[in-house]
């Protein structure tokens, strides 16, 4: 019985991780959009079209390699047209953003049933994309009893998530580079007058950062199996990355945190049943919540943050200072 209560716990370790891991994806994408000053509330959108093309074009190829290049690729392109929007046409940024998510589900759903129409490919069929996709224990590390297998026995993407925010982190933080993006965030102006081309950091960085959100949109629709419906892969995913990067004080190795923290309480409502099952005495409570709470929970934490972070204001936090401000050259 000991060993079934570990089981099950090892299995909701693993599942915090497996759905929630583009959490990750998107809130690193959007850390690195924001700290070159610019709001971008289309992620959701960008996950989805990432999503489509990476897994058609993937699956075509037969390469996951080439279905995550192409979900970059897709996820970059939307943030150059969000740039040339707001950074070379001066468009309101919050109103950009959540056009971008209406064209995003737009492409998305017109791709998708333009494809399952002729003949949609099912992952099943693609040898390399369903082998690509399958878990890899850590050696010594997937060994650690009870923790082993949940969090480091997992697929390529999951690993690749958190490479990409630990390097992102390292990138902004100890690099030159990354120290000249995080000055045109907090004062273009300044940055400007000592040099720094202000419009070019700005658009490499949001193609870079709506890349990096594209393949958490990939990462979904493996995870799903390629199974298209009349529901989007991504399901409120991006929303709940923006909040998270507030949660993470806009830090990519705090992200990380972050995720796992949204992750357990998403995933209460595919393993919460199991926790009561196994453990009666101090969780049985979960088998008596309503299905539709645990549906809801990820958002209303969401909600919370929210809340919490604009009451609280920090004088060492991480928002840059010109966060959702276009920069006007002329008036510098």
């Amino acid at each position: 019985m000991e060993m079934d209560k570990m089981g099950v716990v090892t299995t909701f370790l693993h599942n915090i991780v497996v759905y929630n891991i583009p959490l990750l994806y998107g809130t690193t994408g959007e850390i690195i959009v924001e700290k070159s000053g610019s709001l971008n509330l289309g992620v959701e959108g960008i996950m989805a079209v990432g999503a489509i093309f990476g897994y058609i074009v993937g699956c075509y190829a037969n390469s996951l390699g080439v279905g995550i290049l192409t979900s970059f690729v897709a996820g970059a392109l939307c943030g150059l047209l969000f740039a040339m929007l707001t950074v070379s046409l001066q468009a309101n940024q919050n109103i950009t953003g959540l056009t971008l998510t209406t064209f995003g589900l737009g492409v998305y759903f017109f791709v998708g049933n333009g494809v399952k129409a002729v003949n949609w490919p099912a992952m099943a069929d693609y040898v390399n994309i369903k082998n690509g996709f399958a878990d890899i224990a850590l050696p010594g590390l997937s060994q650690i009893p009870l923790l082993g297998r949940g969090l480091f026995s997992h697929n390529i993407l999951v690993y690749l998530g958190v490479v990409i925010a630990l390097g992102m982190w390292w990138y902004l933080n100890r690099t030159q580079t990354g120290l000249r993006l995080r000055a045109v965030g907090e004062n273009p102006a300044a940055a400007d007058s000592v040099g720094i081309n202000v419009k070019r950091y700005q658009y490499l960085h949001i193609c870079l950062g709506c890349g990096i959100m594209g393949i958490g949109g990939y990462y979904m629709a493996l995870n799903m199996s390629g199974s298209f419906n009349s529901s989007c892969w991504i399901n409120g995913y991006g929303w709940i990355a923006v909040a998270l990067v507030i949660f993470a004080n806009w830090n990519p190795a705090l992200a990380i945190v972050g995720t796992f923290v949204f992750g357990f309480f998403n995933t209460l409502r595919v393993s919460g049943s199991s926790l009561a099952l196994a453990f009666p005495e101090g969780l049985g409570w979960l088998s008596s919540v309503p299905t539709q709470l645990y549906q809801a929970l990820p958002f209303l934490i969401t909600a919370v943050v929210l809340v919490i972070s604009s009451i609280r204001k920090k004088k060492d936090g991480g928002q840059p200072a010109s966060l959702g401000l276009n920069y006007f050259r002329e008036e510098r």
